[in-house]
Formats: C-alpha cells, structure tokens, sequence
C-alpha cells in the first residue's frame, strides 16, 4: 500500500520550515552552509537548491500536541522547530558514527565537508533548539527545555547502545527494543508532548501524549529497520540492502539470530564472518542474507511488533481529552508511520 502523507504533516512543513530556516541563518556562515546543506535546501557551495527537508513528521507532531491542549497550530512553531533541530542533530551524528554516505539521495554532510565540520554543525543545531524553545516560550521554557534535554540524553544512550552492539555477538531482542526506545522512541515521545507542554496542557494530557509517542516511535522505529533491509532507495534515500552491507544489528536481524531456526545459526555464521563488512559489495550474499533473515521469522515478527505498538498508540488516543479533529490527526499519522512503502 502506498503511504499518504497526511495533510497535516504537510502543512506543518510549510509552517515550521520558513522559521526553521530563520534559525538556521543565526548560525556562523561555515556551519550555517552545512546546515543548509543537510536540509537539503542548499548544494555543498551554499547555492539554493530546489526542494529538499524531510517530511516533517516530528514538527506536526509538535503542532498538534500543541492543538490538543486548545492552541492554535502557531502556538507550537518553536518547539516544532526545536524538535526538528535535534532531531538533524542526531543524524548529523549518525552518519559519522555509522558510517552513512548517502541521505536524502545525495552524499551525507560528513563526506562532503569532513568529519569535524559535520560533528560541529550537529552541535550547532542542537543549541540553536534549547534557543528556540527559550526565546518562544517565557513562562514555560524551563519545563520545555527540561523535555528537550531528557529527549537527547535517551537519545545518547540509545546510539551508544547501538555502537556497542556492533562489536558483540549476543544482542538480544530486548535490547534491541530498548536501544530504539532510547534512539528514535525518546525524541517521538517529546515530539508528541512538546507543544502540549509549551502552551501549559494539564499534566494529564502531556502524560498521554508522551505515552502515544513512546509507542509511535517504537513503531517508526521498527518500521525503519524493515526499510533497511527491504525498503527501495528510492523511498529510504540510502542504498539497497543498506543494513545488512554494514552488518546492523536491527531488530529483524536480532530477532533472526535469536529465533532458535536452522535459517537464524546460518545467518549467524555470514553475519559473524571475519572481514571488512561495511565494504560488502556482493549483492548475492546481501539478498542471501535478507532472505534467511525472513526465513528465521525476522521480517513476520517485526512487522507484528510494529503493529502492536500502533495498536498501544491507540488505546494512548483514547485516553486523550482533546479536539476530535486533532485526535484523527495523530491517528493518521501513527498510520503513516507504519505504511511507508517498502
């Protein structure tokens, strides 16, 4: 099935990117051009390029936290704006600790401007958060920056876990499943409550939405380790079989080698196998070892998890005392993250 991008993650886009944009030209003109590079809006010598940016999926997030409390969308721009930031941060990161070439279809910040500048330009955006959210929100900043910090330390966590797995044979699912809680679940939790929090939502409502974005971004989380294996690169913006190629310990993977079948101890022998793995080029070992990772039930019980957790998303709904409109939203938006087109 093919995934719709709901109407409000769309329109969020069009409202947080121009003060995204505003922020980001705060920012000394070196990393100011790699920013923009990373966005997208911009090539490697600062020249304006059409299109570019993701889909703005946290930031919607944000604005309807913000409009499940009774504000209107506006209300949330800065802490959408924040969110998103952070969000870069990590990923600016990422690419340099996994060694990523490709994002957004184009080659990554790191293999463009080194190393340091990539390292550096991520810390800039993750200040130029905690500003946005200090400057828009003068009675609630403190709460809302406390809600940003927490987000990024489980998120530090969480990608430290995922660096340390890279060197260990004996990941478990459960681990697994915490790392990604810590990675992607930690910033969905904030995305989802964030604004609730800045236009001051009774604690009541801010817990629910936290709790939907716990099981949201498990659920995305899940959903991308499908697409890393399986997923078109023309949909992922990174190469085909790209998980395996560096020998990820995703949660298919982890849930194969664990699986107990005569497909799993296989995939372990080609996973553990001694050499060089993120310099894997042949295809026909890469779809031998995708194809044994689903024989061992990887792909059937993470698509299972992925559901279970839009299902927890849910019940969190319910429980939500907010404008009928707004619930929709975030319904079709926990929908959208699980319908992303392999």
């Amino acid at each position: 099935m093919t995934a719709v991008i709901p109407a409000q993650v769309t329109a969020a886009r069009d409202l947080v990117e121009p003060a995204l944009r505003r922020a980001v030209d705060q920012l000394a003109p070196v990393m100011r051009t790699i920013s923009r590079y990373h966005f997208g809006w911009a090539d490697q010598h600062g020249r304006e390029t059409p299109g570019g940016g993701g889909k703005a999926l946290r930031p919607a997030l944000a604005l309807l936290s913000a409009q499940a409390a009774g504000a209107d969308a506006a209300a949330g721009v800065p802490a959408a704006v924040a969110v998103e930031l952070v969000h870069n941060f990590s990923l600016l990161h990422d690419d340099v600790m996994d060694n990523d070439i490709e994002r957004r279809h184009r080659p990554t910040a790191w293999t463009v401007f080194g190393v340091p500048a990539a390292i550096l330009a991520g810390d800039a955006l993750l200040t130029l958060a905690v500003e946005s959210v200090r400057l828009g929100y003068e009675r609630t900043g403190g709460a809302v920056v406390g809600c940003l910090n927490e987000a990024v330390q489980d998120l530090i966590v969480g990608q430290s876990s995922d660096v340390e797995f890279e060197r260990r044979t004996d990941v478990t699912v459960a681990e697994c499943l915490d790392m990604a809680a810590g990675k992607t679940g930690a910033l969905m939790r904030c995305a989802t409550s964030i604004g609730a929090l800045a236009v001051g939502g009774d604690q009541a409502m801010v817990r629910a939405l936290a709790d939907f974005g716990d099981h949201l971004g498990l659920a995305f989380q899940l959903v991308d380790d499908l697409l890393g294996i399986w997923g078109s690169p023309d949909v992922t913006g990174e190469p085909a079989l790209a998980d395996l190629r560096s020998r990820k310990k995703s949660v298919p993977v982890v849930a194969a080698l664990n699986s107990g079948t005569e497909a799993g101890a296989r995939l372990a022998e080609l996973y553990f196998e001694p050499g060089q793995p993120d310099q894997v080029d042949d295809e026909a070992a890469l779809m031998a070892m995708a194809d044994l990772v689903e024989r061992a039930g990887g792909l059937t019980w993470t698509e299972a998890e992925a559901d279970r957790h839009i299902q927890e998303a849910e019940r969190c709904l319910a429980q939500l005392s907010a404008p009928a409109s707004v619930t929709e939203a975030l319904r079709a938006t926990a929908l959208f993250v699980t319908r992303r087109d392999r």
